[in-house]
């Protein structure tokens, strides 16, 4: 593997930015953090911003003339909805303004093995979102999941044809014995098992985990394309020291 250094004389600000999906995901943000997280995105050219379905008007609003493109959640952070209702919200979502929609899968029913299930939803979503010009992001939420579901999940994404993977929403909280929770999100060992077993067209996102810009640069080493980060403008504030 290359070295840091050698990744940041090769890499451009502008390429870094274009990594980064602005997370803006938190139940407790109120419409005045959505919009200065808004704003962040549009100051540093992220590749999109991810935000609840409710705050896409004002997504479009903020993001007007710029390259920064909208991403809406559907089925979040759980993905328990019917496919039904996931279908009418990816629908929604695109003709709001979001041009790159992340699902959630039905997690139960991926560990119960009704793999026809999952991918026929998954496939439902994307073709909905694809038909109106959208694209799709899958999220697995591996928390929850061994290596055989991830791998699965890979397959089945590959033969739908979805845009991105996703390894997790950032809330997959995992409940221990003592009733205390943990969580792991973006692993280099799941980053490394979804880009070995999806297709090659088939992009990986990891979400959870990635903080800094020494993290951005190792998953980027691996094949990951996208990360989901809260913690975006640190990172270009790093790089742009560097």
């Amino acid at each position: 593997m290359a070295s840091q250094s050698e990744f940041t004389l090769t890499l451009t600000i502008d390429d870094l930015a274009k990594m980064i999906d602005m997370s803006l995901l938190h139940p407790t943000m109120t419409d005045e953090d959505v919009l200065q997280g808004l704003k962040l995105a549009r100051k540093y050219g992220m590749a999109t911003a991810c935000v609840k379905p409710y705050s896409i008007p004002m997504a479009v609003q903020e993001l007007q003339g710029s390259s920064v493109l909208i991403c809406p959640v559907i089925g979040f952070p759980h993905g328990n909805s019917t496919t039904v209702v996931k279908v009418f919200e990816a629908e929604e979502a695109v003709k709001a303004g979001g041009k790159e929609i992340d699902m959630v899968i039905n997690v139960g029913k991926a560990l119960g093995g009704d793999w026809g299930y999952v991918e026929d939803e998954i496939r439902q979503i994307n073709d909905a979102v694809t038909r109106n010009g959208a694209i799709l992001k899958v999220i697995f939420e591996n928390d929850y999941l061994k290596d055989e579901h991830v791998i699965k999940l890979c397959e089945i994404c590959s033969r739908v044809g979805v845009a991105f993977i996703k390894t997790s929403t950032g809330y997959g909280f995992v409940k221990q014995p003592n009733g205390l929770y943990t969580y792991s999100g973006a692993t280099l060992h799941h980053l490394r098992l979804m880009r070995e077993h999806a297709a090659s067209s088939v992009q990986i996102k990891a979400a959870g985990g990635v903080r800094s810009l020494d993290d951005l640069l190792k998953v980027r080493a691996i094949g990951v394309t996208r990360v989901g980060a809260t913690a975006g403008p640190a990172m270009l504030a790093e790089a742009e020291k560097r």
